[in-house]
């Protein structure tokens, strides 16, 4: 899956521009947890966290890549060799030999805009989805409990407002819905089954928010990377609408995904609290 029209502008400058990120500004720059790292914009797996080593250049460094995930170009520069997402084309970085660092004697200097992690040793993909429902606390707090999902990140999407936050997005002025992005494994979890589950998460029916939130921001809807996400969606509509529920869910096309201030990310589970709004309720037969 091609991601690309959900991207910031900031992660669109480096994946599609071959822009480079500034050194030690990255997230996965100080970042030891084990796991796998994702191409940013296709969900392809490049890296697992046993080729990732510390060499204090301010970019994440790896020694080896996923067999067969990393692509080779020289640079515009006729110096560097460029290193890309094998499947996409998204530009990683640049590769370097001879430094000493590993055993391997390479490293791979990658931008940590250029990837996703996921905290998985095996997987072989990933596929993505971008639910709003409400207050995004709720929301994230049982999408990460189904099995097959990956990781999800609490953001704005939707509106008009390039890199919005939260302050703005409650003004009700930017156009932005409160949304989660989701990261899955389609071995072991379906869009569909996915997307039932969104639908069991909150109150398809109301109209003005979810719960006490009313606004905007917190309207149900569905943004869809493609025309088979949208038909999916469609059809449980279609059949929730045959059950007896008046769906007010949004269907519509995915747009900028603005990742939401880190205080927001996990925040029921930083916080040792449960949704005040949200809660699960079996729909479908």
């Amino acid at each position: 899956m091609i991601k690309t029209s959900s991207l910031p502008d900031i992660v669109r400058a480096v994946v599609k521009e071959k822009g480079t990120e500034r050194p030690f500004s990255g997230e996965y720059d100080d970042f030891g947890e084990e796991g796998t790292y994702l191409c940013r914009q296709c969900g392809l797996p490049l890296y697992r966290s046993h080729s990732k080593f510390h060499s204090g250049c301010g970019w994440p460094s790896f020694d080896e890549e996923v067999k067969g995930a990393v692509a080779y170009e020289p640079d515009a520069d006729g110096r560097r060799m460029e290193i890309l997402c094998a499947r996409c084309h998204a530009h990683l970085g640049h590769v370097f030999s001879g430094e000493g660092f590993t055993n391997k004697n390479v490293r791979h200097c990658v931008n940590s805009l250029s990837l996703d992690f996921v905290p998985d040793l095996t997987v072989q993909d990933t596929e993505e989805a971008i639910f709003a429902a409400g207050c995004f606390w709720g929301v994230e707090h049982y999408l990460k409990q189904l099995p097959g999902v990956l990781k999800t990140q609490v953001g704005y999407t939707g509106g008009h407002q390039k890199n919005p936050s939260y302050q703005a997005v409650c003004t009700g002025t930017t156009g932005h819905y409160e949304a989660v992005r989701v990261l899955y494994d389609p071995t072991k979890l379906s869009y569909q089954a996915l997307t039932k589950y969104f639908f069991e998460i909150h109150d398809p029916t109301q109209a003005n928010g979810q719960g006490p939130d009313h606004g905007e921001q917190y309207l149900s809807a569905i943004f869809y990377y493609d025309e088979k996400q949208k038909q999916t969606a469609l059809e449980l509509i279609a059949e929730l609408k045959k059950l007896g529920y008046a769906v007010a869910t949004k269907l519509l096309p995915v747009s900028p995904f603005w990742r939401a201030e880190t205080y927001h990310q996990d925040y029921y589970q930083k916080a040792g609290k449960q949704p005040y709004c949200h809660q699960y309720v079996k729909r479908f037969k």
